[in-house]
């Protein structure tokens, strides 16, 4: 099947959706904690409220994928993703928020596991971690501008405003949709499965260890990512005293270093091939956060000079860099032998990975003690998860 030059933009821009509901919020952790007088880390909990959602909803989308095709769930997916946005515009309290934040989750994950699926129904192999990287760099664009972006909102007026930019960005996807995404799966090889059954696939996706190695490699490269993302705003804003727009900087110079990793992960992959790549990079998240675990034991919190958050920074940008080469290889590894069910295999693989993600940013919520290690201990335990489950997985043929 052709592969549309302009296809990979258009599915990062779609699975763009997650990092950036995600991430242009980040900055207004306390603005919104002020406003609704919630106390400290009470914007931890809408996050977390936000990573379950996406939990539940790839696992959901992913399945109505393989039985209604790839187009349709992805334009309901997107539109309700738009319409719970404007619900957390105009929420009045933390809870109500938090659900909200619930529900536009469960529709954004269609835009981060169907243009997985996809792909796989397009490619394989290295041509389908090549796609993957070059969709990669387009939805790479967003944590790089999402916090930059939601500073300069709250500057402009209220942190609502991030949310009804939110809703505006899902209306245009689902238009974009509409008008351009090709359908990918033929309509006799969709599958039509009774509950029972879909468990059994599961179960038996679960059951093939390609699968489970690579789905806990991402899973726990996540974790540690979502330990960052929940606990670097109060770090970095509330307790060193940066300005949210350096923040934001700080954050995108972070993310490009991820984004410049992924797009040469296919380079390096057909140079020195996947599993080398893999230990690698899995490596070096783990020298990482056994650095952030060291600084975070001896920094004082209190000083606010630089000394103290930069080398909590560094750490951060080689952690995240890593998991640009780490994702790629992660899902074209885990989707490798479920061709035939890719949107299955994918929201199961979302739904691990973002459940991991949950079970992080509230870890890091409940663990808040005015220092640096709660994040920097999570982080940690994710990479030690993902190192584990590189060195049990099948070698690439």
């Amino acid at each position: 099947m052709s592969f549309p030059t302009w296809l990979p933009f258009l599915l990062g821009l779609l699975a763009a959706v997650g990092p950036l509901a995600t991430d242009m919020y980040l900055p207004a952790f306390d603005a919104i904690e002020t406003e609704f007088a919630s106390g400290a880390g009470s914007a931890q909990i809408t996050l977390s409220a936000w990573f379950a959602g996406l939990a539940v909803g790839q696992m959901t989308q992913g399945t109505l994928s393989d039985r209604f095709g790839r187009r349709r769930p992805l334009i309901v997916g997107t539109l309700l993703f738009s319409a719970a946005c404007a619900g957390c515009a105009l929420a009045a309290d933390i809870a109500t928020l938090s659900v909200f934040r619930t529900l536009s989750a469960f529709g954004g994950a269609a835009g981060m596991v169907i243009p997985r699926a996809v792909v796989r129904d397009m490619a394989e192999g290295h041509a389908a971690a090549r796609i993957m990287s070059k969709l990669m760099l387009v939805m790479g664009v967003a944590p790089i501008l999402a916090p930059s972006l939601g500073g300069l909102l709250l500057g402009l007026g209220s942190w609502r405003g991030i949310f009804w930019v939110c809703a505006g960005y899902g209306l245009f996807g689902a238009l974009l949709t509409w008008r351009l995404l090709p359908e990918t799966l033929p309509a006799a090889a969709r599958v039509k499965l009774g509950p029972g059954a879909q468990v059994s696939r599961y179960v038996a996706i679960l059951g093939e260890r390609g699968f489970i190695t690579n789905a806990a490699m991402g899973g726990f490269a996540m974790f540690g990512m979502f330990a960052f993302l929940a606990g670097s705003p109060q770090v970095f804003v509330q307790q060193f005293g940066l300005p949210p727009s350096f923040y934001g900087v700080l954050f995108g110079v972070c993310a490009a270093g991820f984004i410049a990793a992924s797009q040469l992960n296919p380079l390096l992959s057909l140079r020195y091939g996947a599993d080398r790549v893999v230990f690698a990079s899995t490596k070096v998240f783990l020298a990482a956060t056994l650095g952030m675990v060291g600084f975070a034991l001896t920094v004082d919190m209190r000083g606010g000079g630089w000394e103290g958050w930069l080398p909590l920074a560094v750490c951060a940008f080689f952690s995240m860099a890593s998991q640009g080469f780490t994702t790629p290889n992660a899902v074209v590894g885990a989707l490798h032998r479920h061709a035939g069910h890719a949107g299955s295999a994918s929201a199961l693989m979302g739904t691990m990975q973002f459940g991991l993600g949950a079970l992080s940013a509230a870890g890091v919520g409940l663990l808040s003690d005015g220092t640096a290690m709660p994040m920097a201990a999570l982080m940690l335990v994710g990479a030690i998860g993902s190192n584990l489950a590189a060195w049990h997985r099948p070698r690439r043929q």
